[in-house]
């Protein structure tokens, strides 16, 4: 018998029925396929841009560097609100429904969206964040205080719930469905958790900084410092939201509620218990409370940080990046 010679399905015959066209078809063009083929980057590049973007105004306006003399009406929180929040929404959670819909469409996004819908863990995660990220923090500023904290007030007691319910749907819904439900299952299919905590806290950090030319960050009385020991703890403190998110077959509500934690303690109940430490002294509890836990986390759970045993941090099936 006359040995028949197998044709490659990737190089097609000829149409005249000669030899086999060698022509290899052009990859997809168009703002879609290229966010198909690097994802990642395009939400880390969309995150910053549209929240910078958005922060301008407020940067250049009299709660900032006063470059244009008008002003974000309402004070403190008010202004800030106004001022903050709207680039914080346009960012991270903005760019994370974008790509995910380009890259992988209505699938994808209903993936994206159970997580963000994962309420129902146990209910002892709840109460463990809820109580454990105030009790570090009072823990780490009494080690700078030197003294037992105040006992909050009725007032802080009756506004404590409330106001980690308003952070929750602030800060933590505009944030975390784009670190944590996009940037994290992405990057720990490619790497390590701990490449990839380092990785997503890292950029998280500097998302932040154009806020330190503005009343958010204390301007003008900023210190080149104050940035760099945020980023530093950003880092350190990813590392027990990855642990939280894993632990909890990626729950995005108990990562929103560690987040917002902090965030609730530190506005409404820290400067009543610690009168005599400054605003500058609860940036330095944050870092220690969040260097402190990420050190138990990694060596407790030898860099796994909470990942299952039977998922791999490299995923052998192809993988957009």
């Amino acid at each position: 018998m006359r040995a028949e010679h197998s044709v490659s399905p990737s190089v097609p015959p000829s149409p005249s029925g000669g030899p086999p066209s060698t022509d290899i078809p052009p990859l997809p063009t168009g703002p879609r396929a290229r966010i198909r083929r690097r994802p990642l980057t395009w939400f880390f590049l969309l995150a910053f841009a549209l929240s910078w973007l958005a922060w301008t105004p407020y940067v250049l306006s009299e709660n900032g560097l006063a470059v244009w003399h008008f002003a974000f009406p309402g004070s403190g929180g008010a202004s800030q609100l106004l001022g903050v929040l709207p680039g914080a929404y346009l960012g991270p959670i903005t760019s994370a429904f974008v790509v995910t819909a380009a890259t992988d469409g209505r699938p994808g996004l209903r993936v994206w969206l159970r997580r963000m819908g994962h309420w129902r863990v146990g209910w002892r995660w709840y109460a463990a964040v809820a109580l454990s990220v105030p009790a570090v923090l009072t823990l780490s500023s009494v080690a700078l205080a030197g003294r037992t904290p105040a006992w909050p007030s009725t007032a802080v007691l009756l506004a404590y719930v409330p106001g980690l319910v308003v952070q929750m749907v602030t800060t933590g819904l505009a944030e975390e469905p784009g670190w944590r439900d996009f940037a994290m299952p992405r990057m720990q299919r490619r790497h390590s958790p701990v490449v990839a905590t380092l990785t997503v806290g890292v950029l998280w950090g500097l998302w932040h900084l154009p806020l330190y030319l503005s009343d958010w960050g204390g301007w003008p009385d900023v210190s080149w410092d104050l940035p760099l020991e945020f980023v530093v703890t950003t880092v350190a403190f990813s590392f027990v939201m990855t642990w939280v998110f894993n632990r909890t077959n990626e729950s995005l509500p108990l990562a929103m509620l560690c987040h917002t934690s902090v965030n609730n303690f530190i506005s409404i109940a820290w400067s009543g218990m610690f009168p005599s430490l400054s605003t500058r002294d609860i940036t330095h509890a944050f870092l220690l409370s969040s260097v402190t836990a990420a050190l138990v986390v990694i060596i407790s759970t030898r860099g796994r940080l909470g990942l299952p045993s039977d998922s791999a941090s490299f995923d052998a099936t192809p993988v957009h990046h």
